[in-house]
């Protein structure tokens, strides 16, 4: 699918402050992907006239099935929502690693990679499970009122979408 010139503006505001806040190029775009991945996993978990993506609980495992609305059969499916969230884990866990070691070799590297990032502080993740808008969101310090709940303020973050 070929992206406008405002979706192309968009991505690169986007790129632009994720990397801001201090994440690497190649993260901003990883966050993307991971957000445009559960965005979609929980449009199937809603569900399509064809089917919906149902989890197993019976056993204990979690393991992901297509349930075919037509004939009513489960059929196992690949578990992309725990993937994405696994990258998403270690992408900020990365990020919050490089902000707050203060013991970078190279200044000019220190400068440009941290200067703005630690004005931000320790960001986290909060993943919007309604299908009808993004997904992912970066939560910065202050975002969130101290003791309020982030679901009930998590469109203060950044979106990524």
């Amino acid at each position: 699918m070929a992206k406008s010139r405002k979706e192309w503006e968009r991505i690169t505001i986007q790129d632009d402050t994720l990397r801001a806040l201090g994440f690497t190029q190649s993260e901003a775009e990883s966050l993307r992907r991971i957000s445009m991945t559960l965005q979609r996993w929980h449009e199937m978990e809603c569900g399509t006239d064809n089917g919906c993506i149902e989890r197993e609980n019976d056993h204990g495992t979690g393991r992901a099935f297509w349930r075919n609305s037509y004939t009513y059969r489960r059929y196992q499916i690949p578990d992309r929502e725990t993937g994405a969230r696994k990258r998403l884990a270690a992408i900020i866990a990365a990020r919050n690693a490089r902000i707050t070691d203060d013991h970078s070799k190279d200044a000019e590297q220190y400068i440009h990679a941290t200067c703005a990032a630690k004005l931000a502080g320790i960001v986290s993740a909060y993943i919007q499970g309604d299908p009808r808008g993004a997904a992912l969101y970066i939560i910065r310090p202050g975002d969130v009122p101290e003791g309020g709940d982030v679901g009930a303020y998590y469109s203060r973050g950044i979106c990524v979408y």
